[in-house]
């Protein structure tokens, strides 16, 4: 318990959002045996998962959200007054 409250601790100061988390740390071992089962059921066959329609959209909708989550990481966004080449504190002389 002591472990889990330094845990929360670190995560609240370097502004890390603790609900995801705490709701992965709850999901994941339910994922992973509805993973296995599908597994066992497909005889170890990835197949499975991209058989049908449905679950090949959700597949392609999770990986399309994963890479916007991404997006901000893969490229420096300037501010729109740098993309234009304006500097804000030459702005803020203006005014």
């Amino acid at each position: 318990m002591t472990v889990m409250g330094a845990l929360g601790y670190l995560l609240r100061k370097f502004d890390f959002e603790t609900a995801p988390v705490v709701l992965g740390l709850i999901l994941a071992p339910m994922l992973e045996m509805s993973f296995r089962q599908s597994l066992a059921m497909s005889s170890g066959s990835y197949a499975i998962f991209v058989n049908r329609p449905i679950a090949s959209v959700m597949l392609f909708c999770g990986l399309v959200l994963l890479l916007l989550s991404l997006l901000p990481l893969l490229r420096k966004t300037l501010d729109w007054r740098q993309r234009l080449g304006i500097d804000a504190a030459h702005e803020a002389e203006k005014l």
